[in-house]
Order: C-alpha cells, then sequence, then structure tokens
C-alpha cells in the first residue's frame, strides 16, 4: 500500500477569476459582471499549466482570444475541454491511439454543437485510453493521466483525462462519455459528479447509430449536482428527445420519498472491497435517516452477460482495425495496444456467437424492467474496488492477467449501457487510507434523470462532498 502523502496531491486552486465556483456558480459571476469571460479562460489556461505536468491530461490546448470566450447559455463564459474521441473543428481527434496520425476536424460532432449552446469556452481536448476501452487513462508508450487525489494512482477511464482536470479545479466541468461507465468510473476515482443520461437524451454521435447496440452516451464530469443539472437541461434547450419525458431544470432535492433497492456485489457474481461496501452501506443509512425506504435487491441480467459484453466489446475492436482508415490514412492496428488486440483477437475466437450475443443482450431490458418493479431507484457500487494503482490496469499488463482484473473491477456500470438507462456517480464521505475518493451509484428507469439528480442533490446537502483544496 502506498503511503498518504499530501505532496502527492495536485489541485490548481487559487484566488483568481475562478475561484472555488462550479460552472453555475462562474456563469453567474460572468453574468453579474463580477469577472469576464476572458479573464475566466486566462486563469483557467493558467491552472491547466499548473497542474498538467504532474497529470497529463491535455491532449490539445486552443488560443482563447477574449472575443472567443462563450456568450449566452447556461454556462456562458465557463472554460471547459473536449475528450479526444469528439470532434471539435481545427483541432485533430486522436481517440488515444497510437495507431494513426490525428487529422485536424473539418467540423464539430453533433454533440459538441450541443455543447456549445450551453455557451461554454472550449479550452483544448483531453486524453483518453486508446479508444476508450479501458477503465484507466494510461498507455504502453506514454505518460498515464494521474488522479489529482493522489498522482500514484489512477483517475480511472475512459474519461480520465477530463476528470483529472475537474477534480484539480482546472475547469469546473469538462466533456465525458460513457459506453461502459467512463462517465461514472472516472467519477468516482476522483470524487465527482459523473451522470451517464438516458439512450437519446442528448444527441448520438455518429458511430453509435451503425451499430447494432448503441451503448454511448455523452454528458459531463462536474464537482456539483447543479452543474449536472444545469448541463442537462441546456442539453434538452437545445434539443429534446421526443420518445423521453421532459426533464427541464432539477435545482434542488424532492419532497418526494422514494423506495430504493441496494446491493452490495454485482449481479455477475463478483463481490466488492470492504471499503467499497462501506460507502454504500453508510449511504443506505443516509437514506433511512433521511425518510427514504431502502431494501436489499437482486438485478437479474443474463449468467452470460460478462461474457456476451466482452464479446460486443472486442467486435469494436474489431470493426476499429477493419474501419481505421476512416479516422487516419495511416492506420495500423498493428500498432493498437495489447487491450484492444486482445479484445480483438477475443473476438475473432467467438464471433460466430455474435447474433446471439445480441439477442442476449438486447433482451437484459426486459430482465433489468422486472428488477425494479416497486422500486424508484438501485444504489450500488460504481466499481468492485477501490482506485487502483497506476500500473495496475495499464495496456503493458500481459492481456490475459490484464482483461481478469478489468472484469473484477468494472462489475457494475455496464448494464446501464446496454439497457440504456440513467446512472449517475456520486462521492461520499468515505475515503480509502491514502486519502482517495470512493463513489457510489444509483441508476433509475428509462427517462428517469429527476429521480437521479434529486437524490443526489439531498445527499451533497446533507454531507457535502469533500474537496481536495482543503487536506
Amino acid at each position: 500500500m502506498t503511503t498518504f502523502d499530501e505532496r502527492a496531491i495536485v489541485h490548481a486552486f487559487s484566488d483568481d477569476a475562478l475561484g472555488e465556483h462550479d460552472a453555475v456558480g462562474l456563469a453567474a459571476a460572468i453574468r453579474r459582471g463580477e469577472v469576464s469571460a476572458a479573464e475566466a479562460a486566462r486563469d483557467a489556461g493558467k491552472r491547466v499549466r499548473s497542474v498538467e505536468a504532474r497529470l497529463g491530461a491535455v491532449q490539445a490546448h486552443v488560443d482563447i482570444p477574449a472575443r472567443a470566450a462563450g456568450t449566452g447559455g447556461v454556462f456562458a463564459g465557463v472554460p471547459t475541454f473536449v475528450k479526444d474521441n469528439t470532434d471539435y473543428r481545427g483541432l485533430p481527434t486522436g481517440h488515444g491511439s497510437a495507431a494513426f496520425r490525428p487529422r485536424a476536424a473539418r467540423r464539430h460532432a453533433p454533440f459538441t454543437r450541443q455543447f456549445l449552446s450551453s455557451g461554454v469556452t472550449v479550452l483544448g481536448k483531453t486524453r483518453l485510453p486508446e479508444f476508450g476501452f479501458s477503465p484507466t487513462t494510461e498507455y504502453e508508450g506514454a505518460e498515464p493521466v494521474r488522479n489529482p487525489w493522489h498522482t500514484g494512482y489512477s483517475a480511472g477511464g475512459s474519461s480520465g483525462g477530463s476528470a483529472a482536470l475537474v477534480a484539480a479545479g482546472a475547469v469546473p466541468i469538462a466533456h465525458a462519455n460513457d459506453g461502459g461507465g467512463s462517465i461514472r468510473i472516472p467519477a468516482a476515482c476522483c470524487g465527482l459528479v459523473g451522470l451517464k443520461p438516458t439512450r437519446g437524451r442528448v444527441v448520438a454521435n455518429a458511430q453509435s447509430r451503425q451499430l447494432p447496440l448503441d451503448l454511448v452516451c455523452d454528458g459531463i464530469v462536474s464537482r456539483s449536482v447543479r452543474d449536472a443539472a444545469a448541463f442537462l437541461a441546456a442539453a434538452e434547450a437545445y434539443r429534446r428527445s421526443p420518445k423521453l419525458p421532459p426533464l427541464g431544470r432539477v435545482e434542488g432535492p424532492s419532497e418526494q420519498r422514494l423506495r430504493i433497492g441496494f446491493l452490495l456485489d454485482s449481479p455477475n457474481g463478483v463481490r466488492s472491497d470492504t471499503t467499497t461496501r462501506a460507502a454504500v452501506t453508510q449511504t443506505v443509512t443516509a437514506l433511512e435517516r433521511l425518510g427514504h425506504t431502502v431494501e436489499p435487491v437482486e438485478l437479474a441480467v443474463d449468467p452470460s452477460f460478462t461474457d456476451d459484453f466482452l464479446t460486443y466489446w472486442g467486435m469494436l475492436s474489431f470493426l476499429i482495425g477493419v474501419t481505421g482508415r476512416t479516422v487516419g490514412a495511416d492506420f495500423d492496428r498493428r500498432r493498437m495496444d495489447s487491450l484492444s488486440r486482445g479484445l480483438r483477437e477475443e473476438y475473432l475466437r467467438h464471433w460466430r456467437r455474435t447474433p446471439g450475443v445480441l439477442r442476449r443482450l438486447k433482451r437484459t431490458r426486459e430482465a433489468y424492467a422486472a428488477s425494479f418493479r416497486g422500486l424508484d431507484l438501485v444504489l450500488s457500487p460504481v466499481l468492485a474496488h477501490t482506485t487502483p494503482p497506476i500500473g495496475h490496469l495499464s495496456p503493458a499488463v500481459p492481456y490475459p492477467t490484464l482483461i481478469e482484473r478489468i472484469l473484477a473491477y468494472v462489475a457494475f456500470t455496464p448494464v446501464d449501457n446496454v439497457v440504456g438507462t440513467p446512472s449517475i456517480s456520486v462521492p461520499t464521505a468515505s475515503a480509502t487510507e491514502d486519502g482517495l475518493p470512493v463513489g457510489v451509484m444509483f441508476s433509475g428507469r428509462p427517462g428517469g434523470e429527476r429521480k437521479l439528480l434529486e437524490v443526489a442533490f439531498e445527499l451533497e446537502a446533507d454531507r457535502p462532498f469533500r474537496r481536495i483544496q482543503d487536506l
């Protein structure tokens, strides 16, 4: 075990234009004229530079002139970053891969346009593991993204670069997306709020729409619940899904008391560790004290769910290897990292199972819905064990060992991606012996983001989230 050492903490909070504001607070200060959007962008740039050498979170920077600062929208003038698997016009999109030379995007991705409609000022792009496949942002031939709470540990993945910058106070919010936990995992690792919306709540990216099962949703990571709520309201103002109930702006807890199921171990049999279990049980105690009814629940998923998800995951790597020249003319799948190659080879051994895999994964929705009968939400761990040290999940680890470690870690989040249900990771008062955050996860019914946000608001008010700048 690494001994806790405050020198391993990295943060950029200071008495500048950003102060200790979240995104809603900073936008309000800009509207009141207390600071300007240009000052916020300038000071965020300084903050990023002050932590980047120790965190390694940034893929590309943008020089922002004062006239380019965001105007209009709930986050008008708030500096932020876009994850480097999403096109931002004029910047290369590298997908975290060394298999090709990225080229500058000619136009914004659909989600980028939706995000920009909130008024944010984009300062650059954040790093992710290759094609977002890993739950940690580490590489075979480059420095990892490090956790600002303790730089010897993972910042999570795949939105690890975004989470590291937000947790360190470099920017109030940053873009993230989630195909198997990639918003919620780094949020849990870095002590942030990370909400994966219902499938269809925000605009889908072009690649996802072409797949037989769309796993990926875009969103943000933030330090406050109200930022997560404000983002969803802004996204809905830009484009409301006709297939989902309207959400509007959620601004605090509800007086309605909920019936909440909870589980400590994953539906596929992975047992969570002691610290993680304690975080869940402490949250159960808090919810009961607040008047909610909380009871144990079992989530019904097919016994083959883990193997089926792994096969589908491998299919995605296989398809990238086949179609890689669409992202880079010099794409060479032999330069993909060992996790990507291992997933591809796994799929090639089992590709004949694909029709059955797709059929069973799509059927998960029915079993999952049945588990929710009589319940409003389900509480669980985000991850089966606490944040691992750098190297534990590195793609340099031989694939058989690495995939075993990943499956023993990422045992809760993928179900919501397959079913398309909303899910939120929120920080708890718990911490590891090394001072690292421990998150818990609430999952809801399709379109049920309001209940997720309301209970998260209530927990945040009951016991404010730990702050890195107070350590």
